[in-house]
């Protein structure tokens, strides 16, 4: 049965304490601040299995700069991109590019720190807002997510899965941390796993293995697929939300052997990957006010029901009740032998949750099912 236990995650020796107080045999860190606060090494340095990366080749998710340095040094096709730390050189990065403008925050931002827009004034407030950014060519094309498994030597990947990150329909309002995603994508090409892995995964390891900061753990590519192949938009140093819902609802093989493999150096010698046949879908449903201002305290009913992953809840002390208490509150997640099955499913799931004011996106995996998704070029 899972324990919760009061202790700070981004604290590297209070993780580490309570790993070896409950002799833990693996520890799996989940979100990126506790990786780029160093609680991986703090934990291994304890002679206790950790899956997830060190804090310096954590950098890749916790600077846009570093990491646009090792795909450079790697030769990873990627955007180009311009670091900025003040106004002058924000205004020459603008001037190097077309609308859409793309500003990134330098640092973490829970999936809410990219902007992309054709208005030259809010992408000048957003670099203001940040201070460090990095300032990109837009990619134009479909995205897609690509979650690969690794011991810094190794790499195994998982499907590709494609998010959504605007808050509306049709791709409208502003980025948020995911409001749904699906998988697998009929329409990615075939051969888009091996390209990537050929192209930016193993370039990317063989890099950080010779800067003598091996990356091990979850190591997460945002793709764009543009007329000139697939380019990367980003590297995360963990599992993406709501990606993984998916991906996870397909996989067959046990999770926890093949994260061990991960974290024991011999991810090599783990069986191939089995997969479940079928497509699956998630819908996030989010807080009245997200991504601004969530409100949060509500009492949400029909959380309880299968399919549901609670992400920003808590429990009313008095009685029990069940309270929003973030952002992306719950999402619903269904299998079915298609996509279109799995969406049907997922939006049953989703109808049976009453939360005051909140909201979700109603086109998740619609544009797939109906064929309305083209590849550049």
């Amino acid at each position: 049965m899972a324990q919760l236990r009061a202790v700070d995650p981004v604290d590297p020796v209070a993780v580490a304490g309570l790993a070896v107080e409950v002799g833990a045999d693996l520890v799996v860190i989940g979100p990126e601040a506790p990786l780029v606060a160093g609680v991986a090494d703090a934990v291994r340095a304890k002679g206790i299995a950790v899956f997830g990366p060190s804090a310096e080749a954590a950098r890749l998710e916790g600077s846009k700069t570093f990491a646009k340095e090792v795909m450079t040094a790697a030769g990873v096709p990627t955007a180009r991109a311009y670091p900025c730390t003040d106004e002058a050189s924000t205004a020459a990065a603008l001037d190097r590019f077309d609308p859409p403008y793309v500003v990134k925050n330098d640092g973490l931002a829970a999936g809410k720190g990219v902007v992309v827009t054709d208005d030259r004034a809010a992408a000048e407030a957003h670099a203001r807002e940040c201070g460090r950014v990095v300032i990109e060519e837009y990619l134009a094309g479909p995205e897609v997510s690509l979650f690969v498994v690794t011991d810094g030597e190794t790499a195994v990947p998982l499907l590709p899965a494609q998010d959504f990150k605007r808050v509306g329909d049709g791709d409208s309002g502003p980025n948020t941390g995911g409001m749904g995603a699906y998988a697998p994508l009929p329409w990615a090409p075939p051969d888009l796993v091996d390209e990537v892995m050929r192209d930016v995964v193993h370039p990317t390891l063989a890099e950080m293995r010779r800067r003598g900061t091996p990356f091990s753990g979850l190591l997460y590519v945002g793709l764009a697929i543009t007329a000139d192949g697939p380019r990367v938009i980003e590297f995360n140093a963990r599992f993406g939300d709501p990606e993984t819902q998916v991906v996870l609802a397909l996989l067959e093989t046990p999770l926890g052997g093949l994260l061990h493999a991960a974290a024991t150096g011999t991810l090599a010698d783990h069986p191939p990957l089995r997969w479940r046949t079928g497509a699956a879908v998630t819908v996030v449903v989010a807080a009245e006010g997200y991504p601004a201002g969530p409100r949060t305290g509500d009492v949400i009913t029909g959380g309880e029901q299968p399919g549901v992953i609670h992400a920003g809840t808590a429990r009313r002390t008095a009685d029990g009740a069940l309270l929003s208490a973030g952002g992306r509150v719950l999402c619903g997640t269904a299998t079915g032998p298609d996509l279109a099955a799995a969406r049907d499913a997922v939006y049953q799931v989703v109808r049976g949750i009453e939360l005051p004011g909140s909201h979700y996106r109603r086109d998740i995996a619609a544009t797939a099912i109906d064929g309305r998704i083209t590849l550049p070029g």
